[in-house]
């Protein structure tokens, strides 16, 4: 591991686990001490598999690989996608003893991680993230699942990783479009739980778009120190955890409204969380200046500002409806207290989320 750069723990009792993040480590680091088996099913998509399939097998000397390639977008996170996982698993023979390995971004991780949470019951898997957003956001925690037409994400189970292994070369063969869209879910650590971050991150943004070796590897570092903070003090998101959807609920809206894949989830977070921050300012949570600076610094990551042309007020809230956060039919919202503190709250007033609304969308 003469690669490696940092190493951090998810505390989570018996079912604690290693991130290993460092360059160059795809086909240096023997994962093998984490497959209790002699079987692995690495699953991964047409995209990722022509660049870093043969070097990911090299993480597993001794073993027998086989592989399921899947066809790359979020739109073909869906059961047809997830039973050729399943398809694969049972033509190959793997056994309860096997362990499935992800290699790609945030779907190959969720769905390769939902397949593990129900095949046979549950087998044990390894996340090999690929893209700057599955790595400082999706591999970590042990939130698995597929999309439904309705909603995304609506249709899966926690169930965590092994271990999370982070190649920060990997993301060199990014196109800039993914690295802003990773670049959204680093700029919520810094918003929701650590502002020294945040300060950090308007210094070095234009660093970070242009994949600044040494800036990328302290961001996701940080990233991933704070949501495994997160995720040991609440790992099933019975209340802290949700603080980790700043800007999703909006954004979750704008995914289904556009199409699966039409916007990156990084790019509706992003615009969701510019969203948030104007009806945490209007709840006179956050001033008018703190919004403003949010929205700057969402921006200057190359994310949009603004929803799709043509979605309502009336879009947003049946479509918001269905959010995972909501309890007894009443909306619950990530909004920021400060800069810094996030707060799940159901008490947002309708006259501001109206007025947020107003400002965002195109008219009904």
């Amino acid at each position: 591991m003469s690669n490696l750069l940092r190493e951090l723990s998810v505390e989570l009792g018996e079912r604690s686990y290693p991130i290993f993040i460092g360059q160059n480590l795809l086909g240096t680091c023997d994962l093998s001490r984490f497959v209790g088996g002699s079987q692995v099913m690495l699953v991964t998509n047409e995209t990722v598999a022509p660049l870093y399939l043969e070097s990911a097998k090299g993480c597993f000397p001794g073993k027998r690989i086989d592989t399921v390639v899947l066809p790359d977008g979020e739109k073909y996170k869906d059961w047809q996608t997830l039973n050729r996982i399943f398809d694969g698993l049972l033509e190959r023979r793997h056994t309860r003893k096997t362990t499935l390995v992800a290699l790609g971004g945030g779907v190959v991780g969720d769905m390769a991680g939902f397949a593990a949470a129900c095949y046979q019951r549950g087998v044990p898997f390894i996340q090999i993230p690929t893209t700057l957003l599955s790595q400082v956001d999706s591999s970590v925690g042990g939130k698995t699942g597929i999309n439904h037409p309705l909603g995304k994400n609506m249709i899966g189970a926690f169930h965590q990783p092994q271990a999370v292994l982070i190649d920060t070369g990997s993301l060199q063969t990014l196109p800039p479009r993914e690295v802003s869209a990773g670049l959204a879910e680093v700029i919520k650590y810094g918003l929701i739980r650590d502002l020294d971050f945040l300060a950090w991150l308007e210094d070095r943004v234009d660093a970070l778009v242009a994949l600044d070796a040494g800036a990328l590897a302290e961001a996701i570092y940080r990233s991933c120190a704070c949501k495994a903070e997160v995720v040991a003090l609440d790992e099933r998101e019975g209340g802290l955890r949700a603080i980790l959807n700043l800007g999703h609920t909006f954004g979750h809206a704008i995914e289904t409204f556009a199409g699966y894949g039409n916007w990156l989830h990084g790019e509706a977070v992003g615009t969701g969380m510019i969203m948030a921050a104007e009806l945490s300012a209007l709840e006179g949570m956050i001033s008018r200046a703190d919004c403003d600076r949010i929205t700057r610094l969402i921006l200057s990551a190359g994310l949009p500002g603004k929803p799709p042309a043509g979605m309502t007020a009336d879009d947003f809230m049946n479509l918001m409806a269905v959010d995972k956060k909501n309890v007894d039919g009443q909306l619950r919202l990530v909004l920021l207290r400060s800069l810094g503190d996030a707060v799940i709250t159901s008490g947002a007033s309708p006259e501001n989320l109206a007025l947020t609304f107003d400002r965002f969308c195109s008219p009904e």
